[in-house]
């Protein structure tokens, strides 16, 4: 038994010099000096041991009950001693002033679909969306551009391989969003009106007006009725909203397979106000607008009254309904509105660039 005891005592020694927060003491504390402790246990257990070694016992059991009492009282002031100096260490002084913290910023291209989709949500729109990683049938085939459609070699397109049980199929980054509008088409009957924005891929090089990957937003309005003066209407409260009621604006025929007739809309320039043209001389070059390049106008957007075939594709009856779309790149829009002269700043993450906003 006298073995039992040394044995308590070496444990609760090398256990006690690893001890470091109040709460591990305690615990200790309630194991080797408490009532149910084991050392506790032995002294009760002393009438059963013979009378000739319980003096000796009793004597060592004391002891190191004693040892240990001291042993906690130093550690314990110990650790109270190191809790004050790490309070003292650690305080704040709350008079002094705090550190200023740096406010994030909107990326300019979400700052930019916000505002035009709001404009549009304003006019009645819904927001959709839809995977960038599209079907060769809504990109092209639903949009009235068939393989052999000569459209088609507009768009650079990054090509994705993809394997069914029944063999490949076609599926590429889409161009532009108007596939979400075929498949919003798909799952509703008229009246529809929708704003789509969204990530779009070409095969482009990158320089200061082109990018692989950029943002659309692209709008639809489907019902009886719709004629192009509502496209005018629509398109011309929207730019007026977005950049002023001072600016001209003016609509050039154009082509575009999924709508007919098809339109771009221009704005007068908003650097030179739309007056470069006039100044500009064959002799003074050095008077040209460096956006608008002596021209005064600036493309924004395209738009067009649907193609009948976009409609036959879904199975609506073009003779019972018409619609009007629309398409601009967010990047050139925020460009324009910002005076920002090259597209590549918007993702080369510079903060001293998109602080500016």
């Amino acid at each position: 038994m006298l073995d039992q005891v040394e044995e308590v005592a070496s444990q609760a020694n090398a256990e006690l010099q690893k001890i470091s927060s109040p709460e591990e003491l305690e615990a200790w504390r309630v194991r080797y000096l408490g009532r149910k402790s084991k050392l506790n246990n032995i002294l009760r257990s002393l009438s059963d041991v013979p009378i000739e070694e319980r003096k000796a016992l009793g004597a060592r059991a004391n002891q190191i009950r004693s040892s240990l009492e001291s042993s906690f009282s130093a550690r314990k002031d110990t650790l109270e001693s190191s809790a004050t100096v790490s309070l003292e260490r650690d305080k704040i002084d709350v008079s002094l002033p705090g550190e200023p913290c740096q406010t994030g910023r909107i990326h300019p291209t979400t700052k930019t679909i916000k505002e035009i989709c709001n404009i549009f949500v304003s006019m009645g729109f819904q927001v959709a969306e839809g995977p960038q990683v599209e079907w060769e049938h809504y990109n092209f085939e639903a949009l009235n551009m068939p393989a052999e459609h000569p459209a088609r070699d507009g768009f650079a397109t990054l090509w994705v391989d993809y394997h069914t049980p029944t063999g490949a199929r076609p599926m590429l980054m889409r161009t532009h969003t108007s596939p979400v509008q075929v498949r919003v088409m798909e799952k509703r009957k008229p009246p529809i009106r929708i704003i789509v924005p969204g990530r779009v891929f070409r095969r482009e090089t990158t320089d200061a007006t082109h990018l692989p990957m950029f943002y659309q937003v692209e709008g639809l309005v489907v019902d009886e009725g719709v004629t192009f003066a509502h496209l005018k209407g629509t398109l011309e409260y929207f730019i007026r909203t977005l950049f002023g009621e001072k600016l001209k604006i003016r609509f050039r025929p154009s082509f575009f397979p999924f709508t007919e007739p098809s339109a771009e809309d221009d704005i007068s320039c908003v650097i030179c106000g739309g007056s470069a043209n006039e100044r500009r001389t064959a002799n003074d070059e050095r008077r040209k607008c460096p956006v608008c390049g002596g021209k005064g106008w600036l493309e924004i957007l395209g738009a067009g009254m649907v193609n009948p075939k976009v409609f036959e594709a879904v199975g609506y009856d073009p003779k019972k309904v018409t619609g009007l779309a629309f398409g601009m790149g967010v990047e050139r829009i925020a460009m324009l509105k910002y005076g920002i002269n090259d597209i590549r700043l918007f993702c080369e993450n510079d903060v001293r660039f998109l602080r500016q906003f």
